[in-house]
């Protein structure tokens, strides 16, 4: 697996169903969709009740991603709306008990589980949940805003847990400050799925664009 998941950050929302429609034709089978509380990240997304309208109004896959405090206290609202990932950050969650709890609650629902860890975060923190999750997202820039800069701390994170994905059965994603001269890097370290957002949703033509990223 390779492929290029939009983030829905980046669309313009005066025109969402025509930007769904756009990154569709694109051949793009996943969308990124991050979620933001104001208080784990410093700023305001989206929530459950727009994810399950944009659902509706596109076939794709939908990769929620949780930078919020209380991932457990949220996460059925996000299942319920259509989630097909659920990505929540390790650094939001108090123990391995409720880790494992929530980790369990998303599989058990038929989403894929999957742990995000920051910038800052050793990829050594999601080693206890190999056996157990789906994927892995490696933050490339500080959580929050879209546009950032690549940090390049997030290859040697992927380089080493690329390594263990073909015995744990997980894959990698990576999200922040991919275009097409960061990607290669990436791609190279052994991540697998690539949250781009202006990359994409910035250009005219969106065909073009993935194609050029992949």
């Amino acid at each position: 697996m390779v492929d290029i998941a939009p983030s829905l950050l980046s669309a313009n929302f005066a025109d969402l169903k025509s930007e769904l429609k756009s990154i569709e034709e694109a051949g793009c089978s996943i969308l990124h969709y991050d979620v933001m509380d104001g208080h784990f990240v410093p700023n305001i997304s989206f929530g459950a009740d727009i994810l399950a309208n944009v659902h509706q109004a596109c076939k794709m896959e939908l990769d929620v991603h949780l930078m919020i405090s209380d991932p457990l206290f949220y996460v059925d609202r996000f299942i319920k709306a259509g989630a097909s990932y659920i990505s929540f950050h390790i650094e939001a969650m108090e123990s391995i008990e409720k880790t494992r709890e929530l980790i369990k609650k998303i599989k058990d629902a038929g989403v894929k589980a999957s742990l995000a860890i920051n910038p800052g975060t050793s990829y050594e923190a999601v080693l206890p949940f190999l056996d157990d999750i789906d994927m892995i997202l490696v933050m490339s820039v500080q959580p929050g805003f879209g546009g950032q800069k690549f940090n390049p701390v997030a290859i040697k994170k992927i380089a080493a847990l690329s390594k263990l994905k073909e015995e744990k059965h997980f894959i990698i994603e990576v999200d922040g400050g991919i275009n097409a001269t960061t990607i290669q890097d990436v791609r190279k370290a052994g991540c697998d799925l690539f949250v781009a957002g202006s990359a994409v949703f910035n250009q005219q033509d969106r065909k073009k664009a993935v194609e050029a990223l992949l």
